[in-house]
């Protein structure tokens, strides 16, 4: 293996293992897609089109150019800084180690280890449906976990071929409700009993849509995922910026698709009220096999997800080891070079969480949690902004085009969903309490760690 030098002159994390095949668009598209279309962004993208009708669709498409504008930063910053610590790497040029630790690791390893479970527990609903009975509680997600940490053990050839597959799955039968849905090619369209969604342009024109974009955001966010693994692919200048910005058009036309047929078969008390409304939807449109096909996306969902954070997670905190920003430990890898401390961590800190964690506390958590992945955007969008005042020389073989529009309108509405991210005003004060724990605790270790570990100073870039 080979390790790069950063632009202080120091060594930081190695490129991969030996015979590492690198990865080509399709993919890292299959990882940025793998993160994003999980079973809680199709479940918000049911409950969008139920409340908002015509208007949520409005709301997808702001919220996918500001998920554009968002990968626009990714793309700048990661490419000027081509290594695995991502958000920590760019955060520490621009404004110091310790905003750079509470970032990372509030915005993402937290996020990681409380969101995978709910994905694991919707999973053992599914297959309790499909099979009553059978099947041991708890028993299929810990096969799934342990089966994916072992193969992202192995490196990024095995785990590149289970995305691709796990993603054309995905994509597909998301592409196969939705069409025969809006086609009406399964069962035929249901006189609905109940509320219909509403398809008048009433939410556009006098821009009440406005308001569910906080929730449509949801079924955007995740592709700078690919960004960890910028070593590990192929014409990263083309390829990085390509692959997030093609996923994001294809997860747009993908979801509207998906909810425009959720829309024509269930009514809006069954979108907004049911605990898994797109089994509700699928059985509506394919009868009884509905449950098979939808326990088979919810598979394909969260396997999908799992390995993508198992890729994506572990070598952003191998990446900061390197630079004294997490665990030294971390550092290690195999000879196929795959951060496997950083696996194993994750891995295992994400099967304690399911094991232990009653589901409607971590859902809490989990939106709690995503706040803190909101400003972690936000962070990116003033990284871009800073660097390019105090490094206007560096190369940048991507440029943002626009700037500084992009940046500023994604830092104003990233604070705004961030505090919109309830679901519910009786969650609010819940939500910003738990986030508000989460940054307090997260800021005093870090604080402690730069101050005494690394012994710099909390908002002192790192520009040597």
């Amino acid at each position: 293996m080979t390790e790069i030098q950063t632009i202080s002159g120091e060594k930081t994390a190695p490129t991969g293992g030996a015979g590492t095949l690198k990865m080509g668009l399709p993919t890292m598209m299959a990882v940025c897609i793998g993160v994003v279309i999980v079973q809680g962004a199709m479940i918000s993208g049911m409950q969008g089109i139920g409340i908002g009708g015509l208007g949520f669709i409005a709301a997808m498409f702001v919220a996918l150019v500001l998920a554009q504008f968002n990968a626009m930063s990714f793309s700048e910053l990661s490419l000027m800084f081509p290594q695995e610590g991502t958000l920590a790497t760019y955060t520490q040029k621009a404004i110091g180690h310790f905003p750079a630790i509470v970032a990372v690791f509030s915005g993402y390893v937290v996020v990681a280890i409380l969101a995978i479970p709910v994905e694991m527990v919707l999973v053992d609903a599914m297959l309790e449906n499909l099979l009553p009975g059978v099947i041991p509680e708890k028993i299929v997600p810990l096969l799934i976990l342990i089966t994916l940490s072992i193969s992202n053990l192995i490196g990024t050839d095995v785990f590149a071929r289970i995305q691709n597959f796990l993603a054309f799955i995905l994509v597909s039968a998301l592409i196969v409700v939705g069409l025969v849905a809006i086609t009406g090619l399964g069962a035929p369209y249901p006189s609905i009993a109940g509320t219909s969604v509403d398809w008048s342009f009433t939410n556009i024109a006098n821009f009440s849509f406005i308001g569910l974009v906080a929730l449509s955001m949801w079924l955007f966010v995740g592709v700078e995922f690919i960004c960890p693994m910028i070593n590990e692919v192929k014409n990263p200048t083309k390829n990085i910026p390509l692959a997030m910005q093609l996923s994001l058009v294809m997860m747009f036309c993908i979801f509207v698709a998906f909810v425009v047929g959720a829309g024509l078969y269930v009514n809006v008390e069954t979108l907004l009220g049911s605990a898994i409304p797109y089994l509700d939807y699928i059985s509506a449109v394919f009868g009884k096999s509905g449950l098979a096909i939808a326990t088979v996306m919810a598979l394909a969902a969260t396997c999908s997800t799992i390995n993508t954070i198992l890729a994506s997670v572990p070598r952003m905190l191998h990446g900061m080891a390197y630079q004294k920003q997490a665990f030294p430990q971390l550092k290690a890898s195999n000879k196929y070079g795959a951060p496997w401390v950083g696996i194993i961590m994750i891995s295992s800190c994400i099967g304690i969480a399911y094991l232990i964690a009653d589901v409607d506390s971590l859902v809490t958590l989990v939106i709690s949690a995503s706040t803190c992945w909101l400003l972690a955007y936000v962070v990116a969008h003033i990284d871009v902004m800073v660097l390019r005042k105090r490094l206007p020389n560096h190369e940048r073989p991507y440029r943002t085009p626009f700037y500084p529009l992009p940046q500023v309108l994604g830092i104003v509405t990233m604070i705004y969903i961030a505090l919109n991210n309830s679901p519910s005003p009786e969650m609010t004060n819940t939500v910003f309490a738990i986030s508000g724990t989460m940054i307090l605790l997260l800021s005093i270790v870090g604080g402690l760690w730069v101050k005494f570990y690394m012994k710099r100073g909390l908002f002192e870039p790192d520009m040597d």
